[in-house]
């Protein structure tokens, strides 16, 4: 499983993404609380890795700390390697918590200095475009007159 994310752990921490991203990260907390799972051949002993609850207490506490978002994502990464119920649930919490929207990668976009010859495109993440144009109309096709010499 890849990683979560820092940038996401440390928005929601903070409490980006309105309702949708309280509840993502309410839903992550009780992931975390979750006794480690005992599949085929697992010890009765739970492995002595973090289960991750207490990285998200501390980033809870300092939302900004980019260490503390940084911890809690290796030590869900760990815990998913030692614990696949853990992972499964972690992976399902993840595509739910990416639809929440974080401001991680806002686009912002101005136009600005006078006429404008072709399309423009605002947006994010494009690739493979290409675009076919003509070129810009003279003055004189706009309407405008050229000056005279007398």
């Amino acid at each position: 499983m890849d990683p979560i994310s820092v940038a996401l752990l440390a928005a929601l921490a903070g409490g980006a993404g309105g309702e949708l991203g309280r509840q993502a990260w309410v839903n992550l907390t009780a992931l975390a609380r979750r006794p480690f799972g005992r599949g085929h051949g697992e010890s009765a002993q739970a492995p002595a890795v973090s289960s991750g609850e207490a990285e998200l207490v501390r980033l809870q506490e300092t939302p900004g700390d980019a260490a503390r978002a940084q911890a809690l994502s290796t030590a869900l990464a760990v815990r998913a390697a030692f614990d696949a119920e853990f992972s499964s649930g972690l992976q399902q919490w993840h595509e739910q918590a990416k639809v929440v929207r974080t401001g991680d990668g806002d686009v912002h976009s101005t136009i600005s200095g006078g006429t404008q010859y072709g399309p423009v495109l605002q947006g994010r993440d494009f690739s493979g475009l290409s675009f076919t144009t003509s070129a810009p109309p003279s003055p004189a096709s706009e309407g405008g007159t050229r000056p005279t010499q007398s």
